[in-house]
């Protein structure tokens, strides 16, 4: 089955949907391996990985499916990708959203913040009309040839303009043929709720340690109504923070042989990255 229909089924059967933030291949690998349901592509850990940079807009459209393509061919769970603002105007969402199609992605997701764009629980963001995101959903919707192809829309509004024309936005992007509202950095559970009770169609939460979002348990989240519930930056954070240790133990002992505890073994890295598959099939072409 399409990972985009598999995804498309999830949401229709309001599952809990655990994504995790995948910033290349392996890591999206090690998502799936843990059992979870779908990985999520995050812009601000692709960012960090192929640029070393911020998440501040200076990723492009075409390093973002780059690393999209490889993610997708890493697993075989539903990928949803961060697609910014779509990178630029109306014909960019649509071109965006058919490079993203085409390398396999499950769903798209399309903020309403201007260029350059911020993460979403940075300050200083601003945001779109809302007319023109509406046309942005819009042009998605058409451009899209599978129809169990994912559009997500997130308003970046709540920092910016308050709950009230945030949750006004949410709306009018529902009604523009979103088949998820991603209601970005609301600051109370409460807030959560109220979008819940107001909103139809699937949403998505977005758990960031430290962001202005209480950090909640899925299984909460998803009784809320929300189905979705992403954690963009958790591997990305984990992740630095043991290479970090790792670099700053080697620098002082000048050796690893004190921190072999702390790292997989060759075997079984090997063994997880599925080498001996892999040889095996190598092999059965020459019987």
């Amino acid at each position: 089955m399409k990972t985009t229909k598999v995804l498309r089924d999830m949401l229709k059967n309001r599952s809990m949907i655990m994504a995790p933030g995948a910033y290349d291949a392996w890591s999206a690998k090690l998502i799936e391996n843990a059992g979870f349901p779908a990985v999520y592509m995050t812009g601000y850990g692709v960012s960090a990985s192929v640029l070393g940079k911020p998440d501040i807009g200076l990723i492009t459209l075409s390093e973002m499916v780059a690393s999209a393509k490889n993610i997708v061919a890493s697993v075989g769970i539903p990928v949803i990708a961060d697609a910014d603002n779509g990178f630029g105007g109306t014909l960019n969402v649509v071109r965006a959203v058919t490079e993203y199609e085409q390398i396999g992605v499950a769903a798209i997701q399309l903020e309403d913040q201007v260029t350059p764009k911020r993460c979403g629980h940075m300050e200083g963001k601003e945001v779109v009309p809302m007319e023109e995101m509406v046309s942005k959903i819009k042009a998605a919707v058409h451009a899209r040839k599978d129809t169990d192809f994912v559009i997500i829309a997130r308003t970046d509004a709540r920092a910016v303009k308050g709950f009230d024309e945030a949750l006004k936005r949410a709306k009018a992007y529902e009604a523009a043929g979103a088949d998820v509202i991603f209601f970005e950095a609301p600051q109370s559970l409460d807030e959560m709720v109220q979008v819940s009770k107001e909103i139809k169609v699937p949403l998505l939460a977005n758990m960031v340690e430290k962001g202005k979002t209480p950090l909640t348990k899925a299984s909460e989240l998803n009784e809320m109504g929300y189905n979705i519930i992403i954690y963009p930056v958790s591997p990305l954070y984990t992740a630095t923070k043991a290479i970090q240790g790792m670099l700053s133990q080697l620098k002082e002992d000048e050796t690893t042989s004190t921190m072999l505890d702390k790292m997989v073994s060759f075997p079984v890295f090997n063994s997880t990255i599925q080498l001996d598959k892999l040889r095996e099939l190598e092999n059965s072409f020459t019987k």
